[in-house]
């Protein structure tokens, strides 16, 4: 497969993710040393999901990070556009309910969800703005967006250590470990052309969102934005 640009073509990107979904869980715990589990968790508190709340978990891959919601209670729908994914999610969990579908063009009705989140997939959009104003177009007054993405480390010796992991270490482990290292050259280029945190938390607002606020994980290098759409 050739290296997806950084252009996000949507075809590209879902084929990428197709050709790793079998090993993407695993490649994400070598690659961020185990702290994926923790980010989760992390997530899921600022979700709070609880019996009776509808939750959409977009970019969900195979749905680890879904199983946290369901297992609160919560009616989860893990949404993802990658046919690979969706498919080792459903023989992985097949009590999670898995819907394919676009950021950009969401197959759910307005105000359709009490929270929508999304993991290390904001990034991989065409066009950010769009994506939040979907989400925001699905997620019912008053209810939660949360987000987690990469991010810009505040401290600059931390940002050169971050570009230093990202550019060199992130492919090697790759090439060791993935069947595809490719695709990880891709995440990892589009994890350094990604917004910083001031510049993310103005796209939400500019989206509509409002009482954005963010908080940075692993010395900033990953970030928890949230908001909440108007009432």
């Amino acid at each position: 497969m050739t290296r997806a640009t950084l252009d996000k073509r949507p075809d590209d990107v879902a084929r990428m993710f197709d050709a790793v979904a079998g090993r993407y869980d695993a490649m994400n715990a070598v690659m961020t040393f185990g702290q994926e589990r923790r980010w989760r968790r992390v997530v899921a508190r600022a979700v709070a999901a609880r019996p009776g709340m509808r939750v959409l978990d977009l970019a969900a891959g195979t749905g680890a990070s879904s199983t946290r919601f369901a297992g609160a209670g919560a009616d989860t729908v893990a949404c993802d556009f990658s046919a690979g994914m969706l498919a080792e999610g459903r023989r992985r969990h097949p009590d999670l309910t898995f819907v394919a579908g676009d950021a950009l063009r969401l197959p759910f009705a307005d105000g359709a969800f009490d929270a929508v989140t999304i993991s290390f997939g904001l990034r991989n959009v065409a066009d950010v703005g769009a994506a939040l104003r979907e989400l925001a177009r699905v997620t019912r007054p008053t209810g939660r967006l949360v987000v987690l993405e990469t991010a810009t480390p505040p401290a600059r010796p931390l940002r050169a250590v971050n570009r230093i992991y990202t550019n060199r270490v992130m492919p090697r482990l790759a090439r060791l470990f993935s069947s595809d290292a490719s695709s990880y050259a891709y995440l990892a280029e589009s994890a350094t052309a990604w917004l910083d945190q001031p510049s993310l938390a103005a796209a939400f607002r500019e989206a509509g969102w409002q009482e954005v606020t963010w908080r940075d994980l692993m010395f900033g290098a990953v970030a928890l934005h949230c908001a909440t759409r108007p009432g």
